[in-house]
């Protein structure tokens, strides 16, 4: 896919506060890509300064390869959907989505058919006349996001749209979010806190903290391989232990030495293990050198989650088949589920 949108070396300072250290990315055509971090890292800066709403201190920022710096927000080929939507409540909801084809001066046939064709995409035919106020947190949302389509913008920003819905609702939206940027075929460039979102929508996720993205990649390589402790942490529920690389393909920590999969680290060198809580089988002590007494166990719904002290260290660890607690188990980890990284130094980039 042809790239869209390229951050090249962006750096915003807010004073004495560097907001954004040395930013490059570049987002695809037609391409789900989700800006993901804690509050404070970053994310929203980003996707500001891609909307025209906040000016880099340095840097540059590409459309179609050529600088959009000094081109104001509504002169850019995109728009954005906000967390707090700024429906207009003197307005219905067919006079909302028409704003902006008014604006441009389309006929009123036009603005018509453009807006029915809308209607029919976010599910809300019949709802043209209602009022903004009486419509549910999830209707108003809906209305937010057919107001900025309609205008068929390039590129789609939205800035945590659905955090002020609730859980079921969310999980809803997220599938309609991403079944209506398929079927439109436009760029989305999503900002969220939530890993799960991120995961479940994405194409691409850019995993951001401390004004730096940690990693690039596919929601299956975010998750099955992150680069460093914080991308492991902050997408899922890891076990993250102390370890070292005796050779290639062979891991050594909690006392033992494992096979694993991973190669090109100096002998012995020090390294950090993953393993996912999923990725540990339980099985009887006598089958694994790696043994423990389970401690916890909470019933979780699809799962059981068990803490396992086991060799100095509290294992997390996530069954279909509960363990008792007090009883002593083997723990089993296959070599492709060992994941291996690189010991961090100094602040994470």
């Amino acid at each position: 896919m042809p790239r869209l949108i390229e951050l090249q070396n962006i750096v915003k300072n807010f004073g004495h506060q560097t907001v954004l250290d040395h930013i490059n990315l570049y987002i695809n055509q037609n391409e789900f890509l989700t800006l993901l971090g804690p509050s404070g890292c970053g994310k929203t800066t980003t996707l500001r300064i891609i909307g025209g709403f906040e000016q880099p201190t340095g840097g540059d920022l590409l459309f179609n390869g050529e600088s959009i710096l000094g081109t104001p927000p509504h002169k850019r080929q995109l728009n954005t959907v906000f967390q707090k939507y700024a429906l207009f409540p003197n307005m219905n909801v067919a006079e909302n989505i028409a704003f902006g084809l008014r604006i441009k001066k389309m006929s009123k046939p036009e603005i018509l058919e453009s807006v029915n064709n809308i209607l029919k995409l976010v599910n809300l035919v019949g709802f043209e006349k209602r009022s903004i106020n009486s419509l549910s947190g999830g209707q108003q949302q809906r209305v937010a996001i057919a107001r900025a389509l309609v205008c068929k913008p390039a590129v789609l920003l939205l800035d945590e749209p659905l955090g002020a819905l609730d859980l079921k609702l969310r999980k809803e939206m997220q599938v309609e979010l991403k079944n209506m940027q398929q079927q439109l075929g436009i760029t989305f460039v999503y900002v969220t806190h939530d890993q799960e979102e991120a995961l479940t929508m994405s194409d691409t996720i850019a995993v951001m903290n401390e004004g730096r993205i940690l990693q690039i990649g596919t929601p299956e390589d975010i998750y099955n391989e992150p680069k460093n402790a914080f991308v492991a942490n902050f997408i899922g529920e890891s076990n993250i232990i102390p370890g070292t690389m005796p050779e290639d393909r062979q891991v050594h920590f909690a006392d033992v030495t494992f096979t694993c999969i991973d190669f090109g680290f100096e002998k012995n060198e020090a390294v950090d293990i993953v393993v996912r809580p999923e990725d540990i089988e339980i099985v009887p002590e006598n089958a694994s050198p790696l043994t423990g007494i389970v401690t916890n166990v909470t019933f979780k719904g699809v799962h059981y989650e068990m803490r396992v002290d086991a060799n100095g260290h509290s294992w997390k660890v996530h069954s279909t088949v509960q363990s008792p607690v007090g009883e002593t188990v083997g723990l089993s980890i296959k070599p492709d589920l060992i994941h291996v990284m690189k010991k961090q130094k100094g602040r994470i980039s």
